[in-house]
């Protein structure tokens, strides 16, 4: 993969993009883990936060074995104890053995990848790593319903619907087990921080996800 950011870019660009909010978003990821996506983690899992960016997800599982992933520099200083982060391109061969993860989980990070190829190479990589009945959960911004906005962060490069996520996992051999189009709004990065309530009753109000959700949803299992 030709990066179209070097490591230190991204560095000063998470650092400016999320300037003052890492509470607030470590808050946010500790109640998606716990009152939704845990749904998909045993507590034994081997799991890797693909793009870990500052690790608010993988900081937040509870499981035996955590890695990170991603080239930016900052992800190493912010992974908490116990969380090994693998820093290198995701669409080369990954420092994993075979069949050695349980669960893999990327957030908004898919859209970063500079090309069809990368994300296609991501995805082998990521069925070479995972344990037969291991599961890859993806969310990220649905170009569909923000043919705009979408556009508004300069490192977005592939634009993604639920549907042509799920067509290139079926193609590199998993199986779509759950695909939501419109799962939750939009981004932690601009506007105001909303009370955690409102996020933990948005999760069990699933007929308003449809209203306010922009991001796509897919779980595929190997």
């Amino acid at each position: 993969m030709n990066e179209p950011h070097s490591p230190a870019e991204l560095q000063r660009l998470y650092q400016e993009r999320f300037a003052g909010m890492s509470d607030y978003r470590d808050q946010v990821w500790r109640v998606l883990v716990d009152e939704y996506f845990a749904q998909w983690i045993p507590p034994g899992a081997a799991v890797l936060d693909l793009g870990c960016g500052h690790c608010e997800f993988i900081n937040n599982v509870r499981s035996e074995i955590r890695y990170g992933m991603d080239l930016n520099p900052d992800s190493v200083q912010k992974a908490a104890a116990g969380v090994r982060v693998l820093v290198q391109s995701c669409s080369e061969p990954w420092d994993l053995p075979d069949a050695s993860l349980d669960v893999i989980f990327t957030s908004n990070f898919f859209e970063h990848l500079y090309t069809k190829r990368d994300l296609r190479d991501t995805l082998l990589q990521a069925r070479r790593c995972l344990r037969p009945g291991g599961r890859i959960i993806a969310l990220g911004p649905n170009i569909r319903y923000l043919p705009g906005e979408y556009w508004d962060f300069y490192d977005h490069y592939l634009a993604l619907t639920e549907l042509s996520l799920g067509e290139v996992m079926t193609e590199t051999g998993f199986t779509v087990e759950h695909r939501i189009a419109r799962f939750l709004p939009y981004t932690m990065s601009r506007g105001a921080q909303k009370p955690l309530w409102m996020l933990r009753l948005y999760l069990k109000l699933e007929f308003a996800w449809p209203l306010l959700g922009k991001q796509f949803l897919v779980v595929a299992q190997v």
